[in-house]
């Protein structure tokens, strides 16, 4: 119960990653806000989180829309206490069309942009608030593995997990002054919503994968690239999530931390 009487934010709450790094703050005691564009998803998040015994609570927000992520902060501070711990989890990977394209096309470099790096601000921003006049705060940001090195067809993704690295340093020497760490981690290959699409994408334009699911190509990649030759999982990254938000870390900050298996070391 490391984080009783601790809130903690989280973004992009309603599924996947989110979902999975809210139930390990929640297992180790932290008061939960999951905030989600999609209002059904996130509310089945939180009553799923209820129901095992979790304090956890949800709410609608576009990250990309900074009127209505300061309404949603300043709800949440009144309805459930000061946020202790925010987690940038929101992102996407592409425009719909992704799964049928060779490269990244113009409505993927801003999604991925409006989404991945300047929802990561806008939160951020609004969030630190409260915690600058509180001198105290942890922000965990969530990159990709992606972000370390380039690949074929997913240039706008890979680029705006980049920039989210930057972005976190430069968040880490702004928010020093007032106590607050601010790191980031790169995810490897996890099964989500979103490695489906990329599963897709690949059978798709592949032919050699066009009789597999989209299960057996994520597989098939683990095996090939990871020298643990396990998948990660949105847990694996939750735990990674605690630590950097535990008093542990209380000496650390800008830096970003891979949890992939190994595939990238660095």
């Amino acid at each position: 119960m490391q984080f009783s009487n601790k809130v903690a934010l989280i973004t992009g709450g309603g599924s996947g990653l989110g979902w999975g790094i809210a139930k390990v703050l929640g297992e180790r005691g932290a008061n939960l806000a999951l905030v989600d564009i999609n209002h059904e998803n996130v509310q089945k998040a939180a009553e799923s989180l209820s129901s095992n015994g979790f304090s956890a609570a949800a709410f609608q927000a576009d990250v990309t829309n900074d009127v209505e992520i300061r309404s949603c902060v300043n709800s949440i501070e009144h309805e459930i206490g000061a946020i202790d711990i925010l987690v940038n989890s929101a992102g996407v990977i592409a425009e719909s069309g992704f799964e049928d394209s060779q490269e990244s096309s113009i409505e993927d470099w801003d999604i991925t942009y409006a989404v991945n790096v300047k929802g990561t601000f806008i939160v951020s921003s609004a969030v630190a608030e409260g915690m600058k006049s509180r001198h105290s705060g942890k922000i965990v940001n969530i990159s990709s593995h992606a972000s370390r090195i380039g690949g074929p067809g997913q240039s706008a993704y890979g680029a705006s997990k980049a920039a989210v690295l930057h972005l976190t340093q430069s968040q880490a020497m702004q928010y020093a002054p007032h106590n607050i760490n601010v790191n980031v981690i790169c995810p490897g290959s996890i099964w989500t919503p979103m490695w489906e699409r990329i599963a897709e994408k690949n059978r798709r334009n592949d032919p050699n994968k066009s009789h597999m699911t989209g299960r057996d190509i994520f597989l098939e990649q683990i095996e090939n690239i990871c020298p643990l030759k396990r998948e990660q999982t949105p847990e694996d990254i939750g735990n990674a999530v605690a630590f950097f938000a535990s008093d542990d870390a209380i000496n650390i900050t800008g830096q970003s931390l891979n949890v992939n298996g190994g595939t990238r070391m660095n």
